[in-house]
């Protein structure tokens, strides 16, 4: 286990984040990694899992290895607005927007390892004026005056058994996808994906394959012209670079079990290409990392169901595998 603990936000309390919190404390318990929460003590004290789990206010990080095994130990910040279970309420943004700032400080002061967040909803928070797409851009804004040594993020990956597939572009329309991409984007992807292989995942010397856009990788510019002008560019580029990148490879023959031995990392150009592939291997499982940051952070790779929350019926094992990456890159920063 990393020596500080991870901090855990509680997402949107209104969906299924207090309920997999609980269940995957009960998990953890005994064997760790120990975190805490940052949230709501209450909403965590009245979540669903398996009996009612104890809470344990704590006032700081340094209070939470002691209080780990009895009970939840929970950086109690309030709700501004009452929350009901499936109900969201933008009401809530506030406190929401508030968990993850104060996460980030935290781990940017280095009192905790890293920060795990369970699931947000974009919905209510665009309404309470969220300019954000999501956690990943929010984290990398809250983080952008931090020194950090090497190339920057965010760089969304998602990790799924033996996939690691990361983003060029992430919550974007596909119609607009090709309009998005760029040589620069595309290089710098495969410069953070090979320096987090490295640095995170402990791969000394990666090998990244990146997807073309097109049907077949768009049959030499029969199909589409992004792979001539925009990816095999930025391909020579990351050699060129010293990344033993490959392609552009046609996505549909890239995931199979035989062709991900042959590489350590997918350079994907939008969402679905990656997340479909992922989802594919393990629903239940696959993690959501956040590369090229100064600090670590992992979420599960769900959202928040807010159609369960509430009944008890959430599964934890996203949480968990996040928690345990979470501490796996920790550890590997700090060696």
């Amino acid at each position: 286990m990393s020596a500080a603990p991870l901090a855990l936000t509680l997402g949107d309390p209104a969906g299924i984040g207090p309920e997999i919190v609980v269940k995957a404390w009960q998990t953890l318990r005994e064997t760790g990694p120990v975190f805490f929460v940052v949230g709501d003590a209450q909403a965590i004290a009245s979540a669903p899992g398996f009996g009612r789990a104890p809470v344990r206010p704590i006032s700081a990080p340094d209070r939470v290895a002691q209080a780990f095994q009895s009970g939840v130990p929970v950086l109690d910040l309030p709700l501004r607005a009452p929350v009901v279970a499936g109900q969201p309420n933008p009401g809530a943004a506030g406190s929401i927007i508030q968990w993850i700032e104060t996460a980030v400080g935290l781990a940017l002061s280095r009192t905790v390892a890293g920060v795990v967040t369970a699931p947000i909803a974009k919905a209510p928070l665009y309404d309470a004026g969220f300019k954000f797409p999501g956690h990943t851009e929010f984290l990398g804004e809250l983080t952008r005056a931090a020194t950090y040594d090497g190339a920057r993020g965010p760089i969304m990956m998602l990790t799924a058994a033996d996939l690691r597939a990361t983003l060029v572009t992430v919550h974007e329309p596909l119609a607009q996808v090709s309009a998005k991409l760029s040589i620069e984007a595309i290089v710098n992807a495969g410069l953070v994906t090979a320096q987090a292989m490295r640095r995170d995942f402990g791969i000394a010397a990666p090998r990244i394959a990146v997807a073309g856009l097109n049907p077949h990788a768009g049959e030499s510019g029969a199909i589409g012209r992004e792979e001539v002008e925009l990816v095999q560019p930025a391909v020579r580029a990351l050699k060129d670079l010293g990344v033993d990148a490959r392609g552009p490879y046609p996505a549909d023959t890239l995931f199979p079990a035989e062709v991900r031995a042959t590489y350590d990392a997918a350079v994907c150009l939008f969402h679905d290409q990656a997340l479909i592939p992922v989802k594919m291997l393990d629903f239940w499982g696959g993690v959501n990392v956040t590369l090229g940051l100064p600090i670590v952070r992992t979420s599960p790779d769900h959202g928040t169901a807010f159609d369960i929350a509430g009944r008890g019926l959430a599964r934890p094992d996203s949480l968990i595998a996040a928690i345990r990456l979470a501490d796996e890159i920790a550890r590997r920063r700090a060696g």
